[in-house]
C-alpha cells in the first residue's frame, strides 16, 4: 500500500516521520499499548456507583470489543493476586480504574473492600503505594458516559445537595473537585466523595533486582546524585510511589527523611538523577534548572551515524506520547535543540545483553554496528533524543516507541503486526544514559558508570 506522511495529516510540513496510515493512526493513540498478550482489553474500565439504588454500572471505551472479567479476591490476572501487591509481579496486568461517590461515609478501607469486593490487606496495599485518591465533588464524568452516570454526577453534583455539605464550605466546585491521595486507611470519607482506584497500579519489578547502595554517585547534606538503572521511574507514578528511586534510595542509604524529586528522566532511560535532602535545597535546584545552570550530556546508542553538530526540530505542544515533531517551524510548537559532540561506532549488544537489560528486537535490519553519540541537550524536551535522532533515520536501540517512525517500510500490515508485537513503551531499557550532569558553573559535577550496552 501507498505511504502517507504526517505532512498531509497534520497539514504543516512535518516531513520528518514518513509512515503509512496504520501507523499514523497507531501513533495517535494515547492510552494503552496494543501487545499479543492483551488483545482481550483495550482501555481501562470505569465505574460509577449510584447512591441510591447502590447499584454499579460499568461503561468501557467506544473501542472495548470484549467485557474484561475482573477476578475474585482469591484469583489472579498474570500473576497478580488479589491478595497483597507484594510479592511484585514479573509482569504488568491489565489495567483497572475504579471511580466511586461514596453512598455511605465511613473509614475509606471499609467502604472500598466492601464496594469492590477486595481483601483489606489488598486495599491497604493500594492506599500504601499511593494509588488511591479522593476528592470532595465528583468530577465531570466522560462524553462515554451513560445517561444513568450522568444522573448519578448529575445527583451528587446538585447545588441543593452540595450546599448542605460543611466539607466544602468556601470552595468552588472546581476547588472541590481537585483530587487528593488517600494517605491512611482509616481516613473518613463522607457522602458524596468521590474516590478514584487504581486497583492495578503500574509496577517495576526491576526495582527489587538492584543494588541501590552500589549506583549512589554522591552524597552530602544537601542531595544524593545517583545512577538510574533503567527499568526504573526517579520519584513514582500516578499510582505507584512506591516502587521508586527516590523511595529504594532513601532505605538503602539509612535516610529519615525521604529524598525528594528534583528533576526526571524516563523510565527506560538510565544516568545521573539528583535527589534532594530537603525540601530547601529541592526548591533550589528546581531554581537552577529554571535558570539554565545546570548542564546534562547524554550517551545515545543509535541504530545508524549521526551527523556532529546542531540538529533543530520543531514538538507538537501537546502532553502525549509518542511526541510528533516537524523539520518545519510552526507556530506554537516548541523549539528542540541538540548538539552531536560525538558519534562513534560501536559492536551492536549480543543476545545475552539484550535479554538482561530487557531491550526489545525492534526489527532494525542491520545489526553487526551501532553508534554511540555524546549528546549536549540544548533544549530539555520530553522525548526529545528519542523524537529527533528517530527523524534523522537513527532511532535509539530497542526504541519501541519510535524507531516505527524510522522504519521504511511501505506495507501497512507489517507495521500494523509490528505495533502489536511491541506496543509504544520500551519494556526496560533503550539506547540511552544520562551520563553527566553539572551546575553552578562545574562545581557540582558528577559522571554516570559505563552504560549497559558497553
Amino acid at each position: 500500500m501507498g505511504s502517507m506522511s504526517l505532512t498531509s495529516l497534520l497539514g504543516h510540513g512535518c516531513r520528518s516521520f514518513i509512515a503509512p496510515v496504520a501507523l499514523v493512526r497507531t501513533l495517535a493513540l494515547t492510552h494503552v499499548a496494543l501487545s499479543e498478550h492483551s488483545k482481550s482489553y483495550q482501555h481501562v474500565k470505569v465505574a460509577w456507583f449510584s447512591k441510591r439504588s447502590k447499584k454499579k454500572k460499568r461503561v468501557a471505551c467506544e473501542s472495548l470489543k470484549e467485557e474484561v472479567t475482573y477476578p475474585t479476591a482469591t484469583s489472579s490476572v498474570y500473576g497478580y493476586p488479589y491478595t497483597r501487591l507484594l510479592p511484585c509481579p514479573s509482569q504488568n496486568g491489565p489495567p483497572r480504574v475504579e471511580h466511586l461517590v461514596v453512598s455511605e461515609g465511613g473509614p475509606v478501607l471499609e467502604y472500598i473492600c466492601k464496594n469492590l469486593d477486595l481483601p483489606a490487606q489488598f486495599v491497604a496495599d493500594l492506599i500504601h503505594f499511593g494509588a488511591v485518591y479522593y476528592a470532595l465533588v465528583c468530577p465531570k464524568p466522560p462524553p462515554t458516559a451513560t445517561p444513568e452516570e450522568m444522573r448519578v454526577y448529575k445527583e451528587a453534583t446538585a447545588p441543593s445537595v452540595l450546599k448542605k455539605r460543611a466539607s466544602i464550605k468556601g470552595k468552588t466546585v472546581r476547588e472541590a473537585q481537585k483530587t487528593f491521595r488517600i494517605t491512611h486507611v482509616d481516613q473518613f470519607v463522607e457522602d458524596g466523595t468521590y474516590l478514584r482506584v487504581h486497583v492495578h497500579p503500574k509496577r517495576f519489578p526491576r526495582c527489587y533486582e538492584i543494588d541501590w547502595k552500589s549506583r549512589v554517585i554522591a552524597v552530602n547534606e544537601d542531595f544524593v546524585v545517583l545512577d538510574k538503572p533503567a527499568g526504573t521511574t526517579v520519584g513514582g507514578t500516578t499510582d505507584n510511589i512506591e516502587e521508586s528511586c527516590a523511595t529504594f534510595t532513601s532505605r538503602a542509604l539509612g535516610l529519615t527523611t525521604p529524598l525528594m524529586t528534583t528533576h526526571q528522566i524516563d523510565n527506560c532511560t538510565e544516568g545521573c538523577v539528583v535527589l534532594a535532602r530537603t525540601k530547601e535545597y529541592c526548591s533550589v535546584f528546581h531554581g537552577k534548572i529554571r535558570e539554565k545552570q545546570v548542564k546534562k550530556l547524554y550517551l545515545a546508542f543509535a541504530a545508524a551515524p549521526v551527523p556532529l553538530g546542531t540538529i533543530t526540530h520543531y514538538m507538537r505542544p501537546i502532553n502525549v506520547a509518542p511526541r510528533l515533531i516537524s523539520e518545519d517551524s510552526i507556530e506554537r510548537w516548541s523549539l528542540c535543540q541538540l548538539e552531536v559532540m560525538e558519534c562513534k561506532e560501536v559492536p551492536w549488544p549480543n543476545s545475552v545483553i539484550e535479554e538482561k537489560y530487557g531491550v526489545e528486537d525492534c526489527g532494525w535490519p542491520s545489526k553487526d554496528y551501532a553508534y554511540e553519540c555524546k549528546i549536549n541537550l540544548l533544549t530539555g524536551k520530553t522525548h526529545q533524543i528519542q523524537a529527533q535522532l528517530a527523524a534523522h533515520g537513527a532511532p535509539l536501540v530497542g526504541d519501541s516507541m519510535y524507531m516505527p517512525a524510522a522504519i521504511e517500510d511501505e506495507k501497512e500490515i507489517a507495521v500494523t503486526e509490528w505495533m502489536a508485537r511491541h506496543g509504544k513503551e520500551p519494556n526496560v531499557a533503550i539506547g540511552l544514559q544520562a551520563c553527566q550532569i553539572s551546575w553552578d558553573d562545574g562545581e557540582h559535577s558528577f559522571e554516570a558508570r559505563a552504560p549497559w550496552w558497553r
